[in-house]
C-alpha cells in the first residue's frame, strides 16, 4: 500500500446538530469518523484535520445568507462550536490544519498549520501518496478538499459511510462531480 494519510475535514459542531450550519447526521458521521480513525490508525502514515475558523471572512458571512456563496456566522474562531467535535477527543492527530480566517475557505488545500505550512506541504513531506477524505459536509469542504487532493496530484478517495452531504440532491452532485475528477468513491 502506498503511503496514505486520513484527511478528517471540518468535523466540529458548528456543523452538527445545534450547530450553526448542521448537518442531518454530523453527530453520528463524527463518531464513525472517531472509530474509523482510532481503529485504522496503523493504515495511516499521517492523520490530519482541517477546520472552519472564521476570523473576518467578508463576505462568506451574511444576515441574508443564499447558502450557496454566502452563510450565517459559523466556525468562528476561538469558539467552541470551532474547535474539533468532542468524539474526536481521543484520536492520535499528526497535523491540523485551519482555513476561512479571512475568506470563504472550502478545501482544506486552502488552510494552514499553526507554522504556516499548507496541507499539500505536509502531505508531501511525510511522503504520503493517497489520502482517505472523509468528514463534512460532504457537498462542500469534503468534496472540495477531495478534488484538490487529486488536482495535486494525490490518489483520493472519499469514505461515503463517514460522511453527510447538506442534501441528498447536493451530494449526489459532488459525488458525481468527485468521480469526474478521478476520486475513488468507496
Amino acid at each position: 500500500m502506498d503511503p496514505s494519510a486520513l484527511i478528517i475535514v471540518d468535523v466540529q459542531p458548528t456543523f452538527c446538530e445545534g450547530g450553526e450550519l448542521a448537518v442531518a447526521g454530523g453527530n453520528a458521521v463524527a463518531e464513525k469518523v472517531a472509530r474509523w480513525a482510532t481503529d485504522n490508525r496503523g493504515s495511516y502514515r499521517l492523520i490530519v484535520t482541517t477546520q472552519d475558523w472564521h476570523i473576518d471572512p467578508g463576505a462568506h458571512f451574511s444576515a441574508t445568507p443564499d447558502f450557496v456563496d454566502t452563510w450565517p456566522p459559523h466556525g468562528l474562531a476561538g469558539t467552541p462550536n470551532a474547535e474539533l467535535h468532542p468524539a474526536l477527543a481521543g484520536v492520535a492527530v499528526d497535523a491540523a490544519v485551519k482555513k476561512g480566517q479571512r475568506a470563504a475557505a472550502y478545501s482544506g488545500f486552502e488552510g494552514v498549520d499553526p507554522t504556516g505550512r499548507s496541507l499539500d506541504q505536509i502531505l508531501r513531506e511525510a511522503g504520503v501518496r493517497t489520502v482517505d477524505v472523509v468528514g463534512l459536509a460532504e457537498s462542500h469542504c469534503v468534496a472540495e478538499t477531495a478534488i484538490d487532493a487529486a488536482a495535486h496530484g494525490f490518489e483520493a478517495r472519499v469514505i461515503l459511510d463517514l460522511t453527510a452531504p447538506v442534501s441528498p440532491e447536493l451530494g449526489a452532485a459532488a459525488r458525481e462531480r468527485m468521480s469526474l475528477a478521478g476520486i475513488e468513491l468507496v
